[in-house]
């Protein structure tokens, strides 16, 4: 084992080691810095369900970031999501674009976005509408 590794248990060793030799990585969103620009481009495939300005099938993406789940008005939110207590801030944006069944089970979300730098470009761009009112 490298002479900087010497010493550390077994576990910690193993972390060190693989962080340092780039085998692990930022493993979220808020620990990578987004580009709204690519963030635009990836937001196309939410537009299945989701608009800046209309609720659709997903509720309407304008002031997202900062806003509480399941709040936006005419909208029939899952029960789950309604009661989740959740506030749409960047960490929970990443967790839910990751996962949105395991964050909040039974809710009807069910696309992922599995590259956290995709998630971290699609919350700047979201940003950029997070206190513009239409």
């Amino acid at each position: 084992m490298p002479a900087i590794h010497r010493g550390l248990a077994p576990a910690t060793a193993f972390f060190a080691l693989a962080l340092t030799s780039g085998l692990v990585g930022p493993s979220s969103a808020a620990a990578l810095e987004g580009n709204a620009e690519r963030g635009k481009e990836i937001y196309h495939a939410c537009e299945d369900c989701h608009t800046i300005d209309d609720n659709d099938v997903g509720p309407k993406h304008r002031g997202v970031v900062g806003r509480r789940a399941g709040s936006v008005p005419d909208y029939a939110y899952s029960p789950e999501l309604k009661s989740s207590g959740i506030i749409w801030t960047e960490q929970a944006l990443n967790r839910w674009l990751q996962n949105p069944q395991a964050m909040v089970p039974g809710t009807r979300m069910a696309f992922q976005l599995e590259d956290p730098q995709a998630r971290a470009d699609v919350i700047a761009f979201l940003k950029q509408y997070a206190k513009i009112e239409k």
